[in-house]
């Protein structure tokens, strides 16, 4: 297989947010054809999986727009320019769940969407988890909610419905030894 199969001929960006760009590549593919690609880059997230001294994991429920329904998920967030992914961990622990983190396990990095979206989050298992007073001023309407772990993997695939959620109480799960059958 060639190293990069499709050359860039052409490039623009009809739109740039203040969280995506959306950036429209004309490419040639192998067989000499030209194809478009539509890609939105993003900056990337970091999303954590915060879990109690009672094995409960810290949910948010918010309304999201794109969806146009209340979500229930681990806190996540967007990294802002020059943020480093440990300040957005712990700015979003803050923010969503009000507490801070006493150990942070690394998880993984994944990709949610790589036919058409840039974005790579960085998911977190954190633990030890001591209040800490949620910042003023903040524009998302969330609300914390403790579920116990071995309920929350019972709840994939109907309240818990989103990639990044799903991934990540399983991987603290099997981190934690909880299985389905607890």
């Amino acid at each position: 297989m060639a190293d990069k199969p499709e050359e860039v001929l052409s490039f623009r960006y009809p739109f740039e947010g203040r969280l995506v760009r959306l950036r429209v590549e004309e490419v040639r593919l192998p067989s000499g054809r030209v194809a478009t690609r539509e890609i939105v880059e993003h900056r990337g997230a970091v999303a954590m999986v915060p879990v109690t001294d009672r094995n409960e994991v810290l949910l948010v429920r918010q309304y999201r727009r794109a969806l146009d329904r209340w979500t229930l998920e681990i806190p996540a967030g967007t990294l802002e320019p020059g943020e480093t992914v440990e300040e957005c961990l712990g700015r979003e622990l803050a923010e969503e769940v009000g507490v801070e983190a006493g150990r942070v396990d690394f998880l993984l990095t994944f990709f949610p969407s790589p036919g058409f979206l840039t974005e790579q989050v960085y998911l977190y298992l954190c633990t030890d988890l001591k209040p800490r007073p949620r910042p003023p001023g903040d524009e998302e309407v969330v609300q914390a909610v403790p579920v116990p772990l071995t309920e929350a993997l019972h709840m994939i695939g109907r309240e818990i419905q989103d990639a990044k959620s799903i991934l990540g109480i399983l991987l603290a799960a099997k981190q934690r030894g909880v299985g389905h059958g607890g």
